[in-house]
């Protein structure tokens, strides 16, 4: 695919769109809050994948780099407006939560139970959107987008340790928020 979008395959480049552009959009929309900037970084991401394509070495999956250069194009643009990249708590106590974005068979479950799971899963979106937005990157490329610790790395250039404390802290953070919200909602 990539030979033929050099060579000026449009097809090809359309492929290569629609087969990222979740990806690429996931990234996006957990890292950046501005509407109009979304729309602009995308552009800026997809010129910058066939400007740089024909340096593509095949050292990782053809997806993992399109993440990289997205998740660098948008951390480029943060770094611009210099917004709290990470905000860390001051406690060291760092409790497992118990969230999960697991996948659930939606053909055994009832219309009630199919409710239920949809309004826990737009808590969940909504909660999520209030994380930092390289915690909210993380959690996307983990657990919707599920990638291995080893391809984060890969997109983000930051070491396993540092990976996996900050997936750590995330979804300590969402736990924290969806039992206050829960405790709210209950009152």
């Amino acid at each position: 695919m990539i030979k033929k979008i050099m060579e000026g395959d449009r097809h090809a480049a359309t492929l290569l769109i629609r087969s990222t552009e979740k990806l690429v959009a996931n990234i996006v929309f957990r890292m950046i809050n501005n509407y109009a900037d979304r729309k602009d970084l995308i552009q800026d991401i997809y010129l910058k994948i066939f400007r740089y394509l024909p340096k593509f070495r095949f050292q990782s999956k053809l997806s993992t780099w399109v993440a990289h250069i997205s998740y660098t194009t948008c951390l480029d643009h943060l770094q611009k407006y210099r917004p709290e990249l990470i905000d860390i708590p001051d406690d060291d106590e760092w409790l497992l939560p118990e969230i999960a974005w697991q996948k659930i068979n939606r053909e055994t479950l009832d219309a009630s139970q199919l409710l239920s799971v949809k309004e826990r899963s737009e808590i969940l979106e909504k909660l999520s959107a209030t994380l930092p937005p390289l915690y909210r990157t993380l959690i996307t490329l983990f657990h919707k987008e599920e990638l291995s610790i080893d391809e984060i790395m890969n997109i983000t250039g930051l070491p396993a340790g540092t990976v996996k404390n900050y997936l750590f802290r995330a979804r300590k953070i969402l736990k924290e928020r969806l039992l206050d919200y829960y405790s709210k909602e209950h009152l």
